[in-house]
């Protein structure tokens, strides 16, 4: 990994890789049809190597994880290795993390620990209404344990998912599993682990907002939600007090980022606020240096 902060204009830190190099998916097809259908999305399945000319040429850096949902849905997972095979292609512009269902217990905290000693990630995805776990219920804690050893950051989805929108019984997918406040347990009994809870927390906003605000290592990021469409409590955060602990993320690829920038445009900001929102936040819990630093 090799993102040069003086060329890059912002990093996305939520963009979705669906499916490997042999055309296997994330997540089941009727899933992704569903989800597709949702978010009104356009192609559902870009290769790493199309997402990473992509945004080369939009000049931004992104985060880039799979989702590792096996016992849940019964489907095999895209590897981590794979990820972090296919984005090593384009240095300047991936940011690999891992996604590892906690049901897989010690097998899974000894996968992530491999992972992070051979420098192939930088942080751990998790979907708690899709591996359905609860986040303070203890079958995350040893990845937690991880992380913060090596003070890396954990994603959790937050608020409503897009994943089993529309589909009999919504998929089986219980929303209750990702409500912010069971985050706010983890931000505690964890304090050396940077936690980002993903996307504007419908319908638990406030309690996402209340979190970043009373918890200095919990951040939210901004990804899954056109800016048109953000409350207006995330804005006023986001303009105030939680200045920096907001990230620009979008969500690729169920929401463009071309899209997602055209629309933050809108939003009334205050002086500075764009920089960090943008990049300058995201540099700052990532670890990363400018080229000259």
């Amino acid at each position: 990994m090799s993102i040069d902060l003086d060329k890059v204009v912002a990093i996305d830190t939520h963009v979705h890789c669906e499916i490997d190099d042999q055309g296997h998916a994330a997540l089941p097809q009727e899933f992704l049809d569903a989800s597709a259908k949702y978010f009104k999305a356009g192609t559902r399945t870009p290769t790493i190597a199309e997402i990473g000319e992509r945004y080369r040429a939009l000049n931004l850096a992104a985060v880039i994880f799979t989702v590792d949902a096996e016992r849940k849905l019964g489907h095999k997972r895209v590897a981590n290795a794979d990820v972090v095979a296919s984005a090593a292609e384009f240095p300047d512009v991936f940011i690999p993390f891992a996604s590892v269902d906690p049901h897989k217990g010690e097998e899974g905290v000894a996968e992530l620990r491999e992972l992070i000693a051979s420098g192939s990630v930088s942080g751990l995805k998790l979907h708690p209404s899709v591996q359905e776990f609860a986040p303070n219920d203890g079958t995350a804690y040893g990845l937690y344990d991880v992380l913060a050893e090596h003070r890396l950051p954990v994603v959790f989805h937050t608020g409503q998912t897009g994943i089993g929108a529309g589909m009999p019984g919504g998929g089986g997918i219980k929303l209750r599993y990702s409500q912010p406040m069971l985050v706010d347990d983890v931000c505690a009994d964890f304090p050396d682990l940077t936690v980002i809870m993903a996307h504007p927390s419908i319908p638990w906003q406030d309690e996402a907002i209340s979190i970043a605000t009373h918890k200095p290592n919990a951040y939210i990021d901004l990804s899954g939600w056109s800016p048109k469409y953000f409350p207006p409590q995330l804005i006023r955060a986001m303009n105030g007090i939680l200045r920096s602990k907001v990230l620009f993320a979008t969500d690729f690829p169920v929401i463009d980022p071309e899209r997602w920038l055209s629309d933050f445009e809108s939003i009334d900001l205050k002086d500075g606020v764009f920089e960090l929102v943008m990049k300058d936040n995201a540099a700052r819990i990532l670890h990363l240096k400018g080229e000259s630093a």
